[in-house]
Protein backbone atom coordinates (compact mmCIF):
# COMPACT_ATOMS: atom_id res chain seq x y z
CA UNK A 1 0.00 0.00 0.00
CA UNK A 2 2.84 2.36 0.82
CA UNK A 3 4.40 1.65 -2.58
CA UNK A 4 1.12 2.56 -4.29
CA UNK A 5 0.86 5.85 -2.37
CA UNK A 6 4.32 6.87 -3.60
CA UNK A 7 3.71 5.78 -7.20
CA UNK A 8 3.54 8.94 -9.32
CA UNK A 9 1.71 7.21 -12.18
CA UNK A 10 -0.95 5.99 -9.74
CA UNK A 11 -1.71 9.56 -8.60
CA UNK A 12 -1.63 10.92 -12.16
CA UNK A 13 -4.10 8.29 -13.35
CA UNK A 14 -6.35 8.93 -10.35
CA UNK A 15 -6.30 12.69 -10.88
CA UNK A 16 -7.17 12.39 -14.57
CA UNK A 17 -9.99 9.97 -13.83
CA UNK A 18 -11.49 12.31 -11.23
CA UNK A 19 -10.90 15.29 -13.53
CA UNK A 20 -12.77 13.56 -16.35
CA UNK A 21 -15.75 12.91 -14.06
CA UNK A 22 -15.82 16.50 -12.78
CA UNK A 23 -15.47 17.88 -16.30
CA UNK A 24 -18.35 15.75 -17.53
CA UNK A 25 -20.50 16.98 -14.65
CA UNK A 26 -19.50 20.58 -15.42
CA UNK A 27 -20.40 20.29 -19.10
CA UNK A 28 -23.68 18.43 -18.64
CA UNK A 29 -25.08 20.10 -15.53
CA UNK A 30 -23.76 23.66 -15.85
CA UNK A 31 -22.79 23.97 -19.52
CA UNK A 32 -19.41 24.98 -18.12
CA UNK A 33 -17.12 27.17 -20.21
CA UNK A 34 -13.70 28.69 -19.64
CA UNK A 35 -13.03 32.02 -21.31
CA UNK A 36 -9.33 32.88 -21.52
CA UNK A 37 -7.80 29.42 -21.21
CA UNK A 38 -4.91 30.76 -23.29
CA UNK A 39 -3.93 32.87 -20.26
CA UNK A 40 -3.03 29.71 -18.32
CA UNK A 41 0.69 29.11 -18.96
CA UNK A 42 1.85 25.85 -20.49
CA UNK A 43 4.85 25.83 -18.16
CA UNK A 44 6.19 27.83 -15.26
CA UNK A 45 4.70 29.28 -12.10
CA UNK A 46 1.69 31.56 -11.70
CA UNK A 47 -0.55 32.58 -8.83
CA UNK A 48 -4.26 32.24 -9.59
CA UNK A 49 -6.42 34.54 -7.46
CA UNK A 50 -10.14 33.78 -7.49
CA UNK A 51 -13.45 34.83 -5.97
CA UNK A 52 -14.73 32.29 -3.42
CA UNK A 53 -18.35 31.29 -3.96
CA UNK A 54 -20.51 29.57 -1.34
CA UNK A 55 -18.89 26.36 -2.61
CA UNK A 56 -15.74 26.66 -4.75
CA UNK A 57 -17.07 24.17 -7.27
CA UNK A 58 -15.82 26.38 -10.09
CA UNK A 59 -12.24 25.72 -9.02
CA UNK A 60 -12.89 21.97 -9.13
CA UNK A 61 -14.14 22.47 -12.68
CA UNK A 62 -11.30 24.76 -13.74
CA UNK A 63 -8.62 22.51 -12.27
CA UNK A 64 -10.18 19.51 -14.00
CA UNK A 65 -10.28 21.30 -17.35
CA UNK A 66 -6.63 22.34 -17.01
CA UNK A 67 -5.56 18.81 -16.03
CA UNK A 68 -7.27 17.41 -19.13
CA UNK A 69 -6.34 20.13 -21.63
CA UNK A 70 -2.91 21.27 -20.45
CA UNK A 71 -1.77 18.30 -18.34
CA UNK A 72 -1.04 20.65 -15.44
CA UNK A 73 -2.29 20.66 -11.87
CA UNK A 74 -3.21 23.75 -9.88
CA UNK A 75 -1.93 23.47 -6.33
CA UNK A 76 -4.57 24.90 -3.99
CA UNK A 77 -4.72 26.53 -0.57
CA UNK A 78 -7.58 25.24 1.59
CA UNK A 79 -8.91 26.37 4.95
CA UNK A 80 -7.51 24.56 7.97
CA UNK A 81 -10.89 23.16 9.03
CA UNK A 82 -10.91 20.96 5.90
CA UNK A 83 -7.96 18.95 7.15
CA UNK A 84 -9.96 17.79 10.16
CA UNK A 85 -12.55 16.09 7.94
CA UNK A 86 -12.39 12.29 7.54
CA UNK A 87 -10.84 11.25 4.24
CA UNK A 88 -9.59 14.71 3.38
CA UNK A 89 -5.97 13.68 3.81
CA UNK A 90 -6.04 11.43 0.74
CA UNK A 91 -7.83 14.05 -1.36
CA UNK A 92 -5.40 16.78 -0.34
CA UNK A 93 -2.44 14.51 -1.05
CA UNK A 94 -3.72 13.62 -4.51
CA UNK A 95 -4.54 17.19 -5.56
CA UNK A 96 -1.85 19.00 -3.56
CA UNK A 97 -4.19 20.99 -1.33
CA UNK A 98 -2.58 22.50 1.77
CA UNK A 99 -3.35 25.08 4.48
CA UNK A 100 -0.47 27.20 3.26
CA UNK A 101 1.80 29.81 4.80
CA UNK A 102 3.52 32.60 2.91
CA UNK A 103 6.76 30.63 2.88
CA UNK A 104 5.20 27.32 1.81
CA UNK A 105 3.29 29.08 -0.98
CA UNK A 106 6.46 30.77 -2.19
CA UNK A 107 8.17 27.38 -2.18
CA UNK A 108 5.41 25.82 -4.32
CA UNK A 109 5.72 28.61 -6.88
CA UNK A 110 9.51 28.56 -6.94
CA UNK A 111 9.30 24.88 -7.86
CA UNK A 112 7.52 25.97 -11.06
CA UNK A 113 3.95 25.12 -10.07
CA UNK A 114 0.69 27.02 -10.41
CA UNK A 115 -1.01 27.89 -7.14
CA UNK A 116 -4.59 29.06 -6.48
CA UNK A 117 -5.54 31.28 -3.54
CA UNK A 118 -8.83 32.93 -2.65
CA UNK A 119 -7.98 35.95 -0.47
CA UNK A 120 -11.57 36.08 0.80
CA UNK A 121 -11.49 32.44 1.87
CA UNK A 122 -14.27 30.94 3.95
CA UNK A 123 -15.42 34.38 5.14
CA UNK A 124 -16.16 35.42 1.56
CA UNK A 125 -17.77 32.04 0.89
CA UNK A 126 -20.07 32.39 3.88
CA UNK A 127 -21.02 36.05 3.70
CA UNK A 128 -20.71 37.04 0.07
CA UNK A 129 -23.89 37.60 -1.93
CA UNK A 130 -25.15 37.99 -5.49
CA UNK A 131 -23.47 41.42 -5.73
CA UNK A 132 -20.09 39.61 -5.73
CA UNK A 133 -18.33 42.17 -3.55
CA UNK A 134 -14.79 41.13 -2.64
CA UNK A 135 -14.57 40.41 1.09
CA UNK A 136 -10.80 40.34 1.45
CA UNK A 137 -10.70 42.26 4.76
CA UNK A 138 -7.24 43.73 4.08
CA UNK A 139 -5.69 40.32 3.55
CA UNK A 140 -2.29 40.74 1.94
CA UNK A 141 -0.87 37.22 2.10
CA UNK A 142 -1.42 36.43 -1.57
CA UNK A 143 0.27 39.69 -2.60
CA UNK A 144 3.27 38.97 -0.36
CA UNK A 145 3.53 35.51 -1.92
CA UNK A 146 3.46 36.86 -5.48
CA UNK A 147 6.04 39.54 -4.74
CA UNK A 148 8.43 37.23 -2.93
CA UNK A 149 8.14 34.49 -5.55
CA UNK A 150 8.26 37.08 -8.38
CA UNK A 151 5.43 35.45 -10.31
CA UNK A 152 2.49 36.77 -12.34
CA UNK A 153 -1.01 36.85 -10.88
CA UNK A 154 -3.88 35.49 -12.95
CA UNK A 155 -7.31 36.74 -11.78
CA UNK A 156 -10.29 34.38 -12.13
CA UNK A 157 -14.01 34.89 -11.71
CA UNK A 158 -16.97 32.59 -12.41
CA UNK A 159 -20.22 34.04 -13.66
CA UNK A 160 -23.43 32.84 -11.91
CA UNK A 161 -21.52 31.10 -9.13
CA UNK A 162 -23.75 32.66 -6.45
CA UNK A 163 -26.84 31.73 -8.43
CA UNK A 164 -25.84 28.06 -8.34
CA UNK A 165 -25.26 27.89 -4.58
CA UNK A 166 -26.70 30.41 -2.12
CA UNK A 167 -26.74 31.31 1.55
CA UNK A 168 -29.93 30.98 3.56
CA UNK A 169 -30.31 34.77 3.61
CA UNK A 170 -31.60 35.20 7.17
CA UNK A 171 -29.94 35.67 10.58
CA UNK A 172 -26.80 36.95 8.84
CA UNK A 173 -25.52 38.91 11.85
CA UNK A 174 -26.02 35.94 14.16
CA UNK A 175 -24.10 33.58 11.88
CA UNK A 176 -21.35 36.16 11.36
CA UNK A 177 -20.80 36.41 15.11
CA UNK A 178 -20.85 32.62 15.39
CA UNK A 179 -18.34 32.26 12.55
CA UNK A 180 -15.99 34.81 14.13
CA UNK A 181 -16.15 32.78 17.34
CA UNK A 182 -15.57 29.28 15.94
CA UNK A 183 -13.84 29.98 12.57
CA UNK A 184 -15.59 27.18 10.68
CA UNK A 185 -18.45 27.40 8.14
CA UNK A 186 -21.73 27.75 10.02
CA UNK A 187 -23.98 29.73 7.67
CA UNK A 188 -26.38 27.26 5.94
CA UNK A 189 -26.21 27.07 2.16
CA UNK A 190 -28.52 25.53 -0.39
CA UNK A 191 -28.59 25.12 -4.13
CA UNK A 192 -27.00 22.97 -6.75
CA UNK A 193 -29.16 24.76 -9.32
CA UNK A 194 -28.35 23.93 -12.98
CA UNK A 195 -27.35 27.45 -14.01
CA UNK A 196 -24.76 28.29 -16.64
CA UNK A 197 -21.23 28.62 -15.21
CA UNK A 198 -18.62 30.54 -17.15
CA UNK A 199 -15.13 31.09 -15.71
CA UNK A 200 -13.21 34.10 -16.97
CA UNK A 201 -9.44 33.74 -16.76
CA UNK A 202 -7.84 37.17 -16.92
CA UNK A 203 -4.57 38.18 -18.50
CA UNK A 204 -1.58 37.72 -16.20
CA UNK A 205 -0.54 40.71 -14.11
CA UNK A 206 3.21 40.48 -14.44
CA UNK A 207 5.56 40.83 -11.48
CA UNK A 208 6.30 44.45 -10.62
CA UNK A 209 8.96 44.88 -7.96
CA UNK A 210 8.04 48.53 -7.44
CA UNK A 211 4.68 47.61 -5.91
CA UNK A 212 4.07 47.07 -2.22
CA UNK A 213 1.80 44.26 -1.03
CA UNK A 214 -0.93 46.85 -0.42
CA UNK A 215 -0.49 48.29 -3.90
CA UNK A 216 -0.59 44.87 -5.53
CA UNK A 217 -3.75 43.95 -3.64
CA UNK A 218 -5.47 47.09 -4.92
CA UNK A 219 -4.28 46.39 -8.47
CA UNK A 220 -5.66 42.84 -8.44
CA UNK A 221 -8.96 43.91 -6.87
CA UNK A 222 -9.51 46.73 -9.38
Amino acid sequence: MRAVRTDRKFWEFGRKLVAALWDAHARIYHGYEVIGMENIPETGPALIVYYHGAIPIDMYYLNSRIILQKDRLIYTIGDRFLFKLPGWGTISEAFHISPGTVQSCVGILKEGNMLAISPGGVYEAQFGDHYYELLWRNRLGFAKVALEAKVPIIPCFTQNLREGFRQLGIFRNFFMKLYNAVRIPVYPIYGGFPVKFRTFVGRPLEYDGTLTAEGLQLKVAA
